[in-house]
Parts: structure tokens; sequence; C-alpha cells
């Protein structure tokens, strides 16, 4: 009788710390979870720069017959605007002459799409690949005597001609603008001048 109780409360101790171990162990539950999120709106503007040559010189000893001479202005324009821009050119004034003192050399007849050889004691501007100007590569003249170029005469101040127009970033973009005078014995001797207005804006 006495073994049997002791095998008995051994069992049941067993039995109770098995329990407690049990009822120890820590209690899991999943964790709660959201999410949400932030849009970054960055807006670049744009703009856009122009530099020129800023002088053009042009050297003439007249003739009786009259010779051409002629010089370029490079301009060159840097934009980040991804379609381009737009380069237009005009006098600074509401005549286009040359001049000095009292005297003048007009602007010549010859239009950017229709662009003519200078006339005598005129002044104008070509731009290779603009207009009725061609394609053909030019090089400066100095006192011709003879000249095949052609010119246009440069509009006045309000009545811009466009240069260029592109559709692309731009970075020191090139254009080329020649500038010519024809003159003869009769044209009296003094420096001659006018100003040019280039725009560039983006499209």
């Amino acid at each position: 009788m006495g073994r049997t109780n002791k095998r008995t409360a051994s069992t049941l101790v067993g039995s109770v710390l098995s329990i407690a171990l049990v009822l120890s162990a820590p209690i899991l539950a999943s964790a709660a979870t959201t999410t949400d999120s932030t849009t970054i709106n960055a807006s670049v503007a744009a703009v856009i720069s122009m530099t020129t040559s800023a002088n053009v010189s042009i050297n003439l000893t007249p003739t009786s017959g009259g010779v051409v001479s002629s010089a370029s202005d490079t301009v060159r324009v840097s934009t980040n605007n991804t379609a381009g821009y737009t380069l237009t050119m005009s006098a600074s004034d509401a005549t286009a002459a040359l001049t000095s003192g009292g005297n003048t050399i007009p602007a010549h007849t010859g239009t950017q799409a229709s662009p003519t050889a200078l006339a005598v004691n005129r002044w104008g501007y070509r731009v290779v690949g603009v207009g009725g100007f061609g394609a053909t590569a030019y090089s400066a003249e100095t006192n011709a005597g003879s000249s095949s170029s052609t010119w246009a005469g440069v509009p006045v101040l309000g009545s811009p001609n466009t240069l260029k127009t592109t559709a692309a970033v731009a970075t020191n973009d090139a254009t080329t603008v020649w500038y010519g005078v024809r003159v003869n014995s009769s044209q009296a001797a003094g420096s001659y001048t006018d100003a040019i207005t280039y725009t560039a804006i983006t499209n």
C-alpha cells in the first residue's frame, strides 16, 4: 500500500510541473502594419542664355565701281528647354541704316526669302542655309570688285527675321551671321555704325 501511494504522488507532481511550464511560455500575437507613400515633384524651369561677338569690323577701300567687304558675327545659344529655341534678329532702331554723323549707308533691299547682290552704297546680312541664301559655304570678302554673294537688308526694330528654330536642348549652339557692305568712291569717308538686336526665346 505505501509504495503505491508514493509513485502516485510522484506522478502528480510531474504533471503539475508540466502544466506550470506550459502556462509560463510567452503568448505571441501577429503585429499590425500599415504603409503609405509620398510623391516628390521637382519642377526645373526652362532657362536660356546667349552670347555674340559684340563687335563686327568691316573695312572698305572704295573704288568708282564699288567694292564688297564682309565679316561675321557668331551667336551662341544655350538652353535646357527640351523643345529648343527660336533665334530672331533686327536692327535696334527704326531705320536700320549705318550712320556716320549726317551720312548713312541704308539697308539693302533684298530679303531673307529672296536675297540679291548688294547694291552700291548699301549693307546687308546673310546666314548660310537660311531662307534663300542656300547651303553653299561662304567666306569673307575684302574689297571685292566683283561679288556673286547675295544679301538681305537688316529688318527694322519691331519686324525681326527668324534665323533659326531648334527642337532640343542646346549647348553653345552657334549661328554665324555675315554682314556685308558695298560702297563706291561717292560714299563719304567715316566710321559707320548701327546696332543689331538678337532675341533667343524658348519654344
